[in-house]
């Protein structure tokens, strides 16, 4: 296939969520922004010319055969097509919105992207992964660096993870690593050498062309760009905008009938999160996905949280997902082992250990229209949005957790509380 192929930098959860937003959201023009969260600067080795170069081979969109893929897949539930025809249709149908990347005022690459949602989506990792394909070859070329030696290094890492894993069947792992991978032929490397020599360990990978090529389920299922456009919706509306992420749980469960049934949890914290996740749902969805603060408390806090919902906590599965190395992967596996289930989402450190230094990049939804989005991170300090916004979401997350749920969604339905003040 040719490089310009849009799903080799596209993960699964872009495709599910597409098709939720394709079905519920269809019109809400969404913005996406790029950050970089590193004391590097990406233009010294990526330059806004070459960036959009690369990503001018995109804006076509999906082509059939990759569209004809998604086609192929089915839903685990109902063992029906996973995506509808209407919804394929638009995607061969459709470009991809316009990208404007330029320098900053300090001299920092910046992108930006605005479109409707179901298709704006898709450029998230389809940025991020080009960015490090010209960053880290730039680099290289420019300091001297043999790849050769460099994939020598890198390969001397990976054998010693997967001598260290072969003898841990328990615990399973799937590749998590598009957006912040060093290359595609390098992931590509990667995901054949553990699907390979650890049958019994690796679950599947996110990277779609890399799942249609190799023959490996593909994994994903929503990330937290779907309760933040949500809830900014819900915002726009005069409506609490937390009301918002029970409705993306709902509106998944009626697309998806109970396949991909992994919630992540921390959009709007964890608490707020066990606050709001119903007797029902939690009953009924088989996973919880860890993406940021400390995991060993979440996953206690899970386990007593089923076990005060008087379910079995071995019936159900955390997915880990936040910077996991090999190390914090098999401590994890020990500590909950015979607790819960547990299964790992691999990054960074799997598609791009190599010996030279990772870049920090995100690219997330910023808002929805004219109203911002926000996320409230497990971790202080690391809260995304309008500073305002984010103390008036604060405060409605302590509300939802004093009052309850159910108690919280009767006073919802009789006024909006965002606007009020909270003590």
């Amino acid at each position: 296939m040719s490089e310009s192929y849009l799903s080799r930098g596209l993960d699964y959860y872009k495709a599910t969520m597409s098709q939720v937003e394709f079905e519920k959201i269809p019109d809400e023009i969404v913005t996406f922004e790029l950050k970089n969260r590193g004391d590097n600067l990406l233009s010294e080795y990526c330059t806004p010319e070459e960036l959009s170069l690369r990503l001018a081979e995109f804006r076509g969109g999906w082509k059939p055969e990759e569209v004809a893929y998604l086609a192929s897949l089915r839903n685990q539930t109902r063992n029906d097509a996973q995506f509808s025809e209407e919804f394929l249709d638009y995607l061969v149908e459709s470009d991809l919105p316009e990208v404007e990347v330029r320098l900053d005022e300090l001299g920092e690459l910046t992108v930006k992207t605005t479109g409707p949602a179901p298709l704006v989506t898709f450029w998230e990792t389809v940025v991020m992964s080009e960015i490090n394909e010209v960053y880290f070859r730039n680099k290289l070329a420019s300091e001297g660096h043999s790849i050769d030696e460099l994939y020598k290094e890198g390969d001397r890492r990976l054998s010693d993870k997967i001598a260290l894993l072969r003898d841990r069947p328990d615990i399973v792992f799937s590749d998590f690593g598009t957006r912040r991978r060093f290359s595609y032929e390098w992931q590509r490397h990667v995901i054949t050498r553990v699907a390979t020599e650890l049958p019994d360990n690796f679950a599947g990978t996110s990277n779609i062309y890399l799942a249609h090529e190799l023959g490996i389920k593909p994994i994903g299922t929503f990330a937290h760009e779907l309760p933040m456009i949500y809830a900014a919706i819900a915002d726009s509306r005069g409506e609490s905008p937390l009301s918002g992420h029970n409705k993306v749980l709902q509106d998944w469960d009626e697309v998806y009938d109970g396949d991909l049934s992994t919630a992540l949890t921390d959009t709007f914290g964890s608490e707020f999160f066990f606050t709001d996740f119903t007797p029902e749902q939690a009953k009924s969805w088989k996973a919880l996905r860890h993406d940021s603060g400390d995991p060993f408390e979440f996953g206690d806090r899970v386990i007593q949280f089923y076990e005060e919902s008087q379910i079995d906590p071995q019936e159900k599965t955390i997915v880990f997902s936040d910077g996991l190395d090999i190390d914090m992967i098999i401590k994890l596996a020990d500590y909950f082992k015979g607790k819960i289930h547990v299964m790992f989402g691999w990054g960074t450190t799997l598609t791009n250990d190599l010996g030279i230094k990772t870049n920090n990049i995100v690219m997330k939804s910023v808002g929805v229209g004219e109203t911002p989005t926000v996320k409230l991170s497990d971790v202080d300090g690391k809260h995304t949005g309008p500073e305002q916004l984010i103390e008036r979401y604060i405060a409605e997350k302590q509300r939802v957790i004093a009052l309850g749920a159910r108690a919280w969604r009767e006073v919802s339905n009789q006024e909006s509380p965002i606007m009020m003040d909270v003590a």
